[in-house]
């Protein structure tokens, strides 16, 4: 039941309120300015809390949806997730700075960077402010597409000048034309050395796609037959080409011979994987990859995490 207030109190509770929550005096100092007992102080509080006259307001910021973002790391067990407002391409400059932010917040000076060729990471460097003195590693080789010109090297080079703690880069498109190829290529030197590397990376940003039309670079550049068997193989989505089926778990396919990146077995040792993903058509993907612990925090939108809140 909510206590009535006389004319008298409701302006002493008034004056409290605003001492304490506005102006920080302690209650032990109000009741000893105002001459009452610290209990008449709490219940003064409490009464112009329920009457109304004190109303506290919560207020996210600005870009952030602070109450999405912490219902869906409670709902998908992530360790971080912020959500931005909005959906499709008018959100990516927010996502853009949301994981920017979230990646110097939380890495440390004792972490190893690891950065794959994406499109979604690569605009997130674009607007990074700090890093802490730590190494960069390029985790994958480049897709080479019409809409973008940044390569796996220029994305991990921009970091490291930011970071100032060394690189290791090498040049090579993400997908050969066949194993052998492919091969032959993890042995050059430079490569090999890059990517041996990779088992040192503590903390990697990565992008996420749906094995599906437009919304994974690798598909578009495929033939149907080859679309067709990676399909078969199980893959609902790829993380720096790494390939996993609905329940996360990585799967082998016709393309994963091909590739020039890190391994399944390298992604899941990656001790804190940030992923960038959003848009309707990835929310499968996104959830697959939460379940087989392919990432442990996520930078998406409303649009995106209202639909990992709904369920299959």
């Amino acid at each position: 039941m909510v206590e009535q207030l006389g004319p008298s109190e409701a302006v002493l509770a008034a004056a409290v309120a605003r001492r304490h929550l506005i102006d920080g005096e302690s209650k032990v100092d109000l009741a000893t300015s105002l001459g009452i007992s610290r209990f008449k102080v709490a219940r003064l509080l409490e009464a112009a809390r329920e009457s109304g006259m004190v109303k506290i307001e919560i207020v996210s910021p600005l870009g952030i949806d602070t109450d999405r973002s912490a219902k869906l790391r409670e709902a998908l067990a992530l360790q971080h997730c912020v959500v931005v407002p909005g959906s499709g391409a008018q959100a990516d400059p927010g996502v853009s700075a949301a994981a920017a932010a979230l990646l110097s917040e939380i890495v440390t000076d004792r972490d190893v960077l690891g950065l794959p060729w994406s499109r979604s990471v690569s605009r997130m460097v674009d607007v990074l402010q700090s890093l802490p003195m730590i190494p960069v590693v390029q985790l994958s080789g480049a897709m080479v597409t019409p809409e973008e010109d940044s390569s796996s090297v220029d994305v991990v080079r921009r970091a490291g000048r930011i970071a100032g703690g060394g690189r290791h880069v090498f040049y090579s498109p993400l997908l050969l034309d066949d194993a052998a190829s492919a091969e032959v290529m993890r042995r050059q030197p430079p490569v090999r050395k890059a990517l041996d590397h990779v088992a040192d990376v503590t903390l990697a940003v990565i992008g996420l796609g749906a094995w599906a039309p437009e919304v994974s670079t690798i598909h578009e550049v495929l033939s149907p037959a080859e679309r067709k068997a990676v399909t078969r193989a199980g893959a609902v989505g790829e993380a720096a080409g790494v390939f996993f089926d609905a329940d996360g778990v990585v799967v082998d396919t016709p393309l994963t011979a091909r590739i020039i990146g890190l391994t399944g077995t390298q992604l899941h040792g990656i001790r804190h994987v940030i992923a960038i993903a959003h848009g309707v058509p990835k929310v499968a993907a996104i959830g697959a990859a939460v379940r087989g612990g392919l990432i442990d925090s996520l930078v998406t939108t409303s649009e995106t995490a209202d639909h990992l809140l709904a369920g299959p």
